[in-house]
């Protein structure tokens, strides 16, 4: 395994090549991504992101007004710089992919834009995937971190996730239902705080999996489109309830934005006056252990 930093990469890099940037734009407006994302986004000379991600990213100018991008997706930056900018669907993921190869071959760099974190269930390993089954080992690939919705969820409700915590996606496309079953069952088991993804499917059943090894009164957050305000589809909202009374609250599960933090045996309830919020202290420390 190499040890190389990557600036020596950067270095041995040829010069006709440009680089493609998997960038995670965290929940989607500008004031929670990263400046580096931000940055990437606006030096690119092509862009890859769905009609959602467009227009938070049109919210501060990362990306130019919709009325100033032609036919073909062109625009004139403010200072001169042209972009292309490409809209991308879920059916058109392998595609994509190819065209951004293409593009970096070409000498430009490519922006292709993820929410969250494009590593938390995200598109970085479609993009190495891709790589690999085109032999594409010539085109440099970075991959640009931002906040997923663990942590914008997280944040939303308080501090839930300051002990051990982990991420499970509920979507069943790819794996069996039998084996996300045992991830879950064993994550309540190990008492970790567990973030549920994808809960559009099948969180019922999740939840009456869980409370076969955790108590009816653990606390439970439902997180809307944490960190889009009401730029998001289903606007940004969150309940703070208990795993019995979760999928009671069926009109809060609105979709591929919803998540749940499901708290451990240590996560409580802190009240100021001002809200509700979930806390799990780290390994149960008391102020006088810090």
């Amino acid at each position: 395994m190499s040890s190389e930093p990557a600036s020596a990469t950067a270095a041995e890099r040829p010069d006709d090549l440009g680089t493609l940037s998997v960038v995670g734009i965290g929940p989607g407006l500008p004031a929670d991504m990263t400046k580096r994302a931000k940055d990437v986004i606006e030096t690119a000379d092509c862009v890859i992101a769905s009609d959602l991600y467009q227009a938070f990213l049109r919210e501060d100018g990362t990306l130019p007004p919709a009325e100033q991008v032609d036919d073909e997706g062109r625009v004139t930056r403010e200072n001169g710089h042209e972009q292309e900018i490409i809209r991308s669907t879920m059916g058109r993921q392998i595609e994509l992919a190819k065209v951004a190869f293409e593009r970096v071959r070409a000498g430009d760099d490519v922006a292709h834009v993820s929410g969250g974190d494009p590593s938390v269930y995200g598109k970085s390993d479609l993009i190495f995937k891709m790589a690999e089954e085109e032999d594409a080992t010539d085109i440099p690939i970075e991959i640009v971190p931002g906040v997923t919705a663990a942590l914008g969820g997280g944040a939303m409700v308080g501090a839930p996730l300051c002990n051990d915590f982990c991420t499970i996606s509920l979507s069943d496309k790819w794996r069996g239902w039998e084996e996300i079953e045992e991830k879950l069952r064993a994550a309540a088991i190990s008492d970790f705080v567990i973030v549920l993804y994808n809960c559009w499917r099948n969180y019922e059943k999740a939840v009456d999996i869980v409370r076969e090894e955790r108590t009816d009164d653990a606390l439970v957050a439902i997180v809307n489109d944490a960190g889009r305000d009401d730029a998001g589809r289903n606007g940004e909202s969150h309940v703070i309830t208990t795993l019995g009374e979760a999928t009671a609250h069926d009109d809060k599960v609105s979709g591929m934005g919803t998540s749940l933090i499901i708290g451990n045996h240590e996560t409580e309830t802190w009240d100021n006056d001002y809200r509700t919020f979930l806390v799990t202290p780290r390994g149960g420390r008391d102020v006088e252990d810090f």
